[in-house]
């Protein structure tokens, strides 16, 4: 295996498909011979050519547009958005047209199409790119919702993603693309979509997240541990739509949730999860579920972003609250 940051494996996981199916396509803002702005796409153009690795105008509206009529002309389609936070500008081609064809066409027509888009805080961006918008996706049934937390599976979910024949967002987060390495293998590999993975065992409290969070919970888990409280760790990596059985099954051996998002407490999926946990699994928990998120304002500016954003002594302060209950 190799050593790979997050990047390096999604670069690698692209180069895979564009190798393994000559229809697909990459495009969006400056991602030809820049590369994009984090370089994800680097060297693809010059191996692939202009034709299957190519520039757009700055026109995300335009990007999705012409997503659709790419899928239903047999291309499989992986635009980006250059930051999920100008995905306003295609919110209709998304959630308004990808999402309901399959259905709007009584199953004949599919939308293999795959948005990548970096997001999530902790790395002062400006305005508009560092904000949590997960949420409004998901909250669309008919798409998608990938994010992954480390390298092997970033490569692994995104080429499922790709081969996927429904539209998929798949969103990574900005603080992990260089933040760490990991074992990758360099061979094609693919991991199942809409199944979590338990990244620590644990028996008294079950952590939920997605994304960065993902460590913060990994982090509070050591220190609780220290204290004698044993957490377990679930990944969602796809959060719409959520894997549901993994949570109550780990939560029915916990008997306690916490539910862990960077997003503002009314934004994000975290709420839905919580909900479900407790109509689901209400006779096994012996406290409430809480959760730990952002405060529900506009991001703050990057001078109080560490402020602003929960950590992972957010996650121990919850934590202690529900086995003190």
């Amino acid at each position: 295996m190799a050593q790979m940051t997050m990047i390096q494996a999604i670069t690698n996981a692209m180069q895979t498909e564009l190798k393994n199916d000559e229809n697909v396509l990459i495009y969006g803002e400056d991602v030809g011979q820049n590369g994009g702005v984090f370089r994800a796409t680097e060297g693809l153009q010059d191996e692939f050519g202009e034709d299957r690795v190519f520039d757009t105008p700055l026109a995300e509206s335009g990007i999705g547009g012409m997503s659709i009529g790419l899928a239903l002309t047999g291309f499989r389609p992986v635009p980006e958005i250059q930051f999920f936070g100008f995905v306003y500008e295609t919110m209709d081609a998304i959630n308004g047209q990808m999402a309901r064809y399959r259905y709007r066409t009584g199953n004949t027509r599919s939308m293999p199409i795959t948005i990548r888009s970096p997001f999530g805080g902790g790395v002062h961006t400006p305005e508009l790119h560092a904000d949590s918008l997960e949420g409004l996706i998901a909250q669309q049934p008919g798409v998608r919702v990938v994010i992954p937390s480390t390298p092997y599976d970033a490569k692994g979910l995104l080429i499922s993603s790709i081969r996927d024949n429904d539209p998929v967002v798949f969103l990574e987060h900005m603080k992990l693309y260089r933040s760490f390495r990991g074992e990758v293998p360099e061979e094609d590999y693919t991991i199942e979509l809409d199944k979590a993975d338990i990244k620590r065992e644990g028996t008294d409290v079950t952590l939920v997240a997605y994304g960065a969070m993902v460590h913060s919970c990994l982090k509070a888990a050591e220190e609780l541990e220290e204290n004698g409280v044993s957490a377990e760790v679930i990944d969602l990596r796809t959060v719409s739509p959520v894997d549901y059985e993994t949570i109550l099954e780990s939560v029915k051996k916990t008997n306690r949730a916490v539910v862990v998002q960077e997003a503002q407490k009314q934004a994000g999926i975290a709420a839905s999860v919580a909900a479900e946990i407790q109509e689901k699994a209400i006779l096994h928990l012996e406290a409430p579920v809480l959760r730990v998120h952002a405060p529900d304002t506009v991001y703050a500016f990057t001078q109080a972003e560490e402020v602003w954003l929960p950590n992972y002594n957010s996650v121990v302060e919850k934590v202690n609250q529900v086995m003190n209950f």
